[in-house]
């Protein structure tokens, strides 16, 4: 709770960091909470923001961190306040440390780019050649997210050349990031990405390989399993 004695916190960061302190329970308590109206409440979507980025930079807590993402959450329907929050938490992501909220910051993401594909798109393929492993995994999650959450995407191409980036990546999260995002390209490409799995299979690694074809039909799932044995 080192929060709350945070030397510079404003009223309305305690205000917040008191009640999510004071919450027992899991994420859907904690998401049905993040409604409660704050003293706050009532100011322009950028004055919120501003609190909540100020609370996602400075508060080392997941639960805090996830009331932050509840609140952009909340506000992906005005294509305006969409722009506005990609400018603040493009930054979030160097912020996170686990598979949680970077998924989370991937459901936000995976929607700006329907609006900003090229701007959103430019910062993943940055993200596919950083240091950090969540940024990698970051850039192959937010190309797709889950599939069916979106009316817009990028083509086959573009998708699969960030994919083929990290196929050699040594990490366990970012390896199956690369499955997700195949098993989600399926969806959406199928004959695509099927040639695609038949050319690429010897160099997928086994955690990606087993969450790429868990959604295809018995039928494709026995051809590409008996294929990489013959790889």
């Amino acid at each position: 709770m080192d929060e709350l004695n945070t030397p510079g916190y404003s009223t309305e960061l305690r205000e917040i960091c008191a009640h999510i302190y004071s919450l027992q329970g899991n994420v859907p308590l904690h998401r049905r909470e993040s409604r409660r109206v704050y003293s706050f409440s009532s100011w322009t979507f950028t004055e919120q923001l501003a609190i909540w980025d100020e609370l996602w930079r400075t508060a080392d807590n997941f639960w805090l961190k996830l009331h932050a993402f509840f609140f952009l959450e909340r506000h992906l329907k005005k294509d305006s306040e969409m722009r506005e929050m990609w400018l603040v938490i493009v930054h979030w992501q160097d912020q996170v440390d686990d598979w949680g909220l970077c998924d989370a910051l991937a459901k936000i993401y995976t929607k700006i780019m329907e609006l900003e594909t090229t701007i959103v798109y430019e910062q993943l393929k940055k993200w596919s050649s950083d240091k950090n492993l969540w940024k990698r995994r970051q850039s192959v999650v937010s190309l797709l997210y889950y599939s069916r959450t979106k009316k817009f995407f990028s083509t086959f191409n573009q998708i699969e050349q960030l994919i083929t980036r990290l196929l050699n990546d040594k990490e366990y999260y970012v390896q199956k990031g690369v499955g997700w995002s195949l098993r989600e390209l399926h969806n959406v490409y199928p004959v695509e990405t099927l040639s695609w799995l038949r050319t690429n299979i010897k160099s997928l690694s086994s955690i990606a390989f087993t969450i790429a074809i868990e959604k295809t039909d018995e039928i494709t799932r026995s051809e590409l399993k008996a294929l990489r044995k013959l790889s």
